[in-house]
C-alpha cells in the first residue's frame, strides 16, 4: 500500500503560514527560515498538484482548495497529538500531573473531601486547580489546558455527566433597603437597587447569564468580593445556597422574599478533556469528586430551610 506523499509537518507549515499572516511571521513562530518556510509549502502544493495559496499584499490567502484541505489538516494533526498523548499516557502509567477547571459555584467541600481521598491513592500526581466562573471551565477545555473539567457549560463535542443542580438564592443585608418594604419584593424593586455580579473568567466564550441582565450592577471577580460587598450592605445577589448558608447564619445577609415562586438554578458536569486517553490518575480524581458529590447532596440544607432563616 502507498503511503502518503506529504508529512504532517508540511501540513503544520501551511497552518502557520495561514495563520500568523506570511511566511515571514511563519518563520519566526516556528523558529525557521522563511526560505524553509517557503520551500516546504512549495513542496506541498507540488506533491498535491495544486494551488493551496496566492500572495493578495504582503498577505497569503487561501484557494478555495486550500481553505478546505486546511480544515482538514487541523483535524489530522489533531489526531496525530492525540495519539502521541495515547503512548505517552501508555508509557508513563500514571500522570505526574492532572488539570482541573472548576466552576466557582461548585461547592469546595466537595473538592477538599475529593482531594483528600485522591491524595494517598494518587502515586504522587500533582494537582492543578484553575477556578473558573460561567464559560471560564468550558473554555479551559476547548483550549485543551485541562483534562477535567466542572462546568455549568458542556461545550460542543464533548460529552458531560451531571454531578449536581445547584440552586440560587437572592439575598442582601438585613439592613438593606429591600429588607425593609414591609411587602415581598419584586422584579421591579430587584432591578431598581444595585446588584452584585460575578464576571465571566472566559476570553474568548465570554458571555452573559440569565441573572446578569441589570444595568444598575457591580461586577466582581470571585464570591469573596461579592460576600464581602454583600456584607458591607451593598446591594443584593442571587448567591448557590452553599454560599449564602454562612452569611446568613452569621447574620450578614436575610434572603429576600420574593412576590413570586422565583428560583434560579443551574447545573454542573463533570467532563473529560478526552476519556478515551486519561489516565489512571484523571480517572480515579473523577471518581473521587462523583463519591464526594453525591454524599455531599445527602446533607446539603435544602432552599426551603434558608428561606425559613
Amino acid at each position: 500500500m502507498r503511503g502518503p506523499r506529504v508529512t504532517l509537518e508540511q501540513w503544520r507549515t501551511l497552518q502557520a503560514v495561514i495563520d500568523h499572516g506570511g511566511y515571514a511571521q511563519a518563520a519566526e513562530a516556528l523558529h525557521k527560515s522563511q526560505s524553509s518556510i517557503s520551500y516546504t509549502v512549495g513542496k506541498l502544493q507540488e506533491q498535491l498538484g495544486m494551488e493551496l495559496l496566492h500572495i493578495e499584499g504582503r498577505k497569503a490567502v487561501l484557494t478555495s482548495a486550500g481553505e478546505a484541505l486546511l480544515q482538514r489538516s487541523r483535524h489530522l494533526i489533531e489526531h496525530a497529538m492525540e495519539l502521541e498523548a495515547v503512548a505517552a499516557s501508555l508509557e508513563q502509567g500514571w500522570e505526574a500531573e492532572v488539570r482541573l477547571a472548576m466552576d466557582a459555584i461548585f461547592p469546595k467541600s466537595i473538592l477538599i473531601n475529593a482531594f483528600k481521598d485522591f491524595l494517598p491513592k494518587s502515586s504522587n500526581t500533582k494537582v492543578v486547580l484553575r477556578e473558573e466562573v460561567l464559560s471560564g471551565a468550558a473554555e479551559a477545555l476547548l483550549e485543551k489546558k485541562v483534562e477535567l473539567s466542572i462546568t455549568p457549560v458542556v461545550p460542543p463535542g464533548f460529552m458531560g455527566e451531571k454531578l449536581m443542580d445547584i440552586q440560587f438564592i437572592a439575598v442582601a443585608h438585613p439592613d438593606h433597603e429591600l429588607q425593609k418594604l414591609g411587602r415581598p419584593v419584586t422584579m421591579k424593586d430587584l432591578e431598581s437597587q444595585m446588584h452584585i455580579v460575578i464576571k465571566d473568567s472566559a476570553i474568548k466564550q465570554n458571555r452573559d447569564s440569565g441573572w446578569l441582565g441589570s444595568d444598575l450592577r457591580w461586577t466582581v471577580s470571585n464570591f469573596e468580593s461579592a460576600r464581602a460587598l454583600l456584607a458591607s450592605g451593598l446591594g443584593f445577589s442571587w448567591l448557590p445556597t452553599h454560599e449564602a448558608c454562612d452569611l446568613i447564619n452569621e447574620g450578614n445577609v436575610k434572603p429576600l422574599e420574593l412576590d413570586t415562586d422565583y428560583r434560579k438554578q443551574g447545573s454542573l458536569y463533570l467532563v473529560y478533556a478526552s476519556k478515551e486517553i486519561a489516565g489512571p490518575a484523571t480517572n480515579l480524581l473523577a471518581d473521587c469528586i462523583q463519591t464526594c458529590t453525591k454524599a455531599y447532596e445527602a446533607t446539603h440544607p435544602a432552599l426551603e430551610e434558608l428561606m425559613a432563616k
